[in-house]
């Protein structure tokens, strides 16, 4: 099957921090998959290092205000242009952020607390009938 997944959880540095989140058992437990590598907040025109940002009251701010939602709404349209191309039927996204998040994202509030919702690229994806799942998830039932 050919996965989206978020690119930091294969060991890029493209976080907000600059830092990845390579998860050698999320990778293992996908081997036989076609992994498609993605970062929506470079996508979407952000650079490595950014600013944290979360979702407030349907938008994506920083913790200074600076409204951030333009950049986070291209990159979830620049991940859905890549699923249409490349065929890709699921993703594989990083827990809690703001554009991968799925079933929960940071809170808004910038105190590490969550709240139910969606990143706005993983609701992108599903809205288009993608199988999006957490990295957390897949680690624990799989991507059947």
């Amino acid at each position: 099957m050919k996965i989206l997944i978020s690119a930091c959880l294969l060991g890029l540095s493209c976080r907000y921090d600059g830092k990845s989140k390579e998860d050698a058992a999320l990778i293992e437990s996908l081997k036989g998959h076609e992994l498609i590598p993605i970062c929506p907040e470079i996508f979407g025109g952000l650079p490595t290092p950014r600013e944290a940002c979360e979702i407030s009251c349907g938008r994506v701010v920083t913790e200074k205000g600076t409204d951030m939602t333009a950049e986070f709404r291209k990159g979830a349209e620049e991940c859905m242009r890549l699923a249409r191309i490349l065929g890709a039927e699921a993703a594989v996204l990083k827990d809690r952020s703001p554009s991968c998040g799925v079933g929960a994202v940071h809170n808004g509030r910038f105190d590490g607390g969550t709240i139910a919702g969606d990143g706005f690229t993983s609701a992108a994806l599903k809205r288009a009938g993608l199988k999006v799942f957490s990295a957390s998830d897949v680690l624990e039932k799989g991507i059947e």
